[in-house]
């Protein structure tokens, strides 16, 4: 319905007793599968951007691993200090979401004319993917962000190529983690299940619920789960 899963299940990972280094592989890995319904509803959109979707792929990966190795290197206590920013860092981001796709959307006019790829995206995108590897939350605006700076003005097609790239990123993420043997398995396997039954439900229940309560409730649950964090290190 609003984006930002992130921000929900990770801190009700942690909340279960589940360390935060484990906690943070494991929504990694439990929220992968619901990424395929987004890739799917934006595949027509994604029809005449073949050349961007292989541009995207190569640094989507590259730094989705690299981000996942420096997880696996990072120490527990080292992890358990800067977590709490990582959060407060992916709600703000959260909060620009929409600002960031309103302006996009005003700038779009006309039959757009696709970009053409440069270096420039490819060192951008890999450093979103690192960041992404490595926690995750919040990489769908920083892509949203590169695209409109790269001259991009279809929001629906951004959103298709934004989709696809966190695909990428989670998906080598999520091996890593998953071979490395951090991964709560009972609670990735639930919480997959309900990625993908929400993934559905969320769908249908926008056309009842407003977005805008959902977005308000993800960054309370955000700012709480930053003081908890805090307060519990």
């Amino acid at each position: 319905m609003a984006g930002g899963g992130t921000l929900v299940t990770f801190p009700a990972i942690v909340w279960l007793g589940v360390p935060p280094i484990s906690a943070n592989a494991t929504s990694t890995v439990a929220l992968w599968p619901g990424s395929f319904g987004s890739i799917w509803a934006y595949r027509g959109e994604l029809a005449d951007a073949r050349e961007w979707l292989r541009w995207f792929t190569l640094p989507s990966l590259a730094g989705g691993g690299v981000g996942a190795v420096l997880l696996l290197y990072t120490s527990a206590s080292l992890f358990d200090e800067i977590v709490p920013f990582l959060v407060l860092g992916a709600t703000l981001l959260f909060l620009l979401q929409q600002r960031v796709t309103r302006r996009v959307s005003a700038a779009a006019g006309g039959q757009e004319v696709l970009p053409r790829p440069s270096w420039r995206f490819l060192v951008a995108q890999f450093g979103v993917a690192v960041y992404g590897g490595y926690f995750g939350a919040g990489i769908g605006i920083l892509m949203l962000a590169t695209l409109g700076a790269m001259g991009f003005t279809n929001i629906h097609r951004m959103n298709g190529l934004k989709n696809w790239g966190g695909l990428c990123i989670n998906a080598v993420a999520a091996a890593t983690f998953a071979f490395s043997g951090i991964v709560n398995w009972p609670v990735a396997v639930a919480m997959a299940a309900g990625g993908l039954a929400g993934g559905y439900g969320g769908a249908r229940l926008a056309l009842y619920v407003g977005q805008k309560w959902v977005r308000r409730a993800v960054v309370v649950i955000g700012f709480s789960a930053f003081v908890w964090l805090m307060l519990s290190r």
